[in-house]
């Protein structure tokens, strides 16, 4: 019969034969994690996790957290041992019977958003990625969600041109899908916000073809549909009540005689053209399509996720998502929110001038720059491409999920999604 190891929280010193860089110390049936203060500082949080990995590591089994444990630090202790290949079973602190929930259902959510990136790409076409997320927000509120999905060559007779172009050189057929949260009263009203997710759930990189390094971890750039799902997700189960559409924007980027190629011109529902200088720049051909319907939706707020660019985790590295807003103060709310939901977040600059960024002589715009990973400014000129399929960018945010993967595992994360911007746009939706 196995040992349940007991896991406590001190701010007591750690002894020196644990060594100088340890926070962990061990007695028989127990460990201790050794922190700098009782306070949810960063540092304590950090600490907490990368305790919870090192037992990870250890093969510990099961772990029961006993004395005061605070939700915060028991979150970041499930982060830091959770595992793809299998997580240790956790008995948790006792909480209160609100905080208890709370921390369940975030459980919950991120467990579902992990396993669906962390999916093979064989395992999930773009079929099977609309059709899960419907599944799944239908699962959390019955009655008050209708889905509807676009697929394959219907896209293009309705105008949909970046994911079917993006989409039609797969066997496996692209989809929009649709998902209307509106629970009882709401039916009258506009949506309070409208989530798009970038929904690629496997990116050659088309015929401009990615290295075998660069496409290895490609499952993961679907991370902005999961991502969006998961915060409505959660937001319902902290208790929205407010109407709420999410549009993914579902297809694989391969390579085929019917693929979409370089030089061909996109010409999209609200009038812009585009001419795709790289095949590799597809993330924001689909999200325009649905950014269209976003803005149709009338909703005041817009908030699009997408692992979008290299030069977003240039700018910001790993640990951080990349925020881009218009709107100083709505830039400044969504950055305290996410900060106060340890969401770690880094607003990037983007005006009206990065619409102009990367101009075409045969459209409105090009989709990149022609040159290395769309030069300078990447991550900037990306959001400002997207900016034109938005009618009101003064109500629309959009998140280069930098942090949103982790290709290899590290002290703090296992390999595999993180999910990292789910909590700030749930918290984000629940004060609307």
């Amino acid at each position: 019969m196995s040992r349940i190891l007991e896991i406590s929280l001190t701010d007591k010193k750690i002894a020196q034969l644990w060594g100088a860089d340890s926070q962990l110390s061990f007695t028989d049936n127990s460990a201790i994690i050794h922190l700098e203060s009782t306070a949810d500082s960063e540092t304590n949080l950090e600490i907490i996790q990368q305790s919870a990995r090192s037992l990870a590591k250890m093969k510990v089994s099961s772990v029961s957290l006993v004395g005061d444990w605070s939700i915060e630090a028991q979150w970041f202790f499930w982060q830091g041992a959770y595992d793809p290949k299998g997580t240790l079973e956790i008995n948790f602190a006792s909480l209160t019977a609100d905080l208890a929930k709370q921390l369940q259902d975030r459980i919950g959510v991120y467990t579902w958003v992990k396993q669906l990136i962390n999916q093979t790409p064989e395992e999930l076409a773009p079929m099977d990625l609309a059709s899960q997320a419907a599944d799944y927000i239908s699962s959390l509120a019955p009655g008050a969600v209708t889905c509807t999905i676009i697929s394959g060559d219907d896209l293009a007779r309705q105008g949909y041109v970046g994911i079917h172009g993006v989409g039609r050189g797969s066997e496996r057929p692209p989809a929009l899908l649709e998902i209307d949260y509106c629970p009882a009263g709401c039916a009258e009203q506009i949506p309070v916000a409208a989530l798009v997710g970038k929904g690629i759930t496997f990116d050659t990189g088309g015929y401009s073809m990615k290295s075998t390094l660069g496409m290895l971890h490609m499952k993961c750039d679907m991370g902005g549909a999961a991502t969006v799902t998961g915060a409505l997700a959660l937001a319902i189960l902290n208790g929205l009540q407010k109407r709420v559409k999410v549009y993914l924007c579902c297809a694989e980027n391969l390579i085929s005689g019917h693929a979409y190629k370089l030089s061909d011109i996109l010409k999209y529902r609200n009038g812009v053209s585009v001419e795709v200088v790289n095949t590799d720049a597809e993330g924001r051909l689909v999200l325009a399509d649905g950014l269209i319907d976003a803005s149709a939706s009338k909703a005041p707020i817009i908030i699009d996720a997408a692992t979008l660019t290299g030069a977003a985790m240039t700018a910001v590295g790993d640990e951080y998502n990349a925020l881009f807003c218009m709107n100083d103060q709505l830039a400044a709310q969504f950055a305290a929110i996410a900060s106060a939901e340890n969401d770690q977040t880094w607003r990037l600059p983007i005006t009206k001038k990065h619409q102009f960024k990367c101009p075409s002589d045969y459209a409105d715009t090009a989709n990149s720059r022609a040159v290395p990973g769309g030069g300078t400014g990447g991550a900037s000129n990306a959001a400002g491409f997207l900016s034109r399929f938005v009618e009101n960018t003064d109500g629309w945010m959009h998140l280069d999920l930098a942090a949103c993967y982790q290709p290899s595992a590290n002290s703090l994360w296992s390999a595999g999604a993180k999910g990292r911007g789910v909590r700030s746009i749930a918290a984000y939706l629940n004060q609307l």
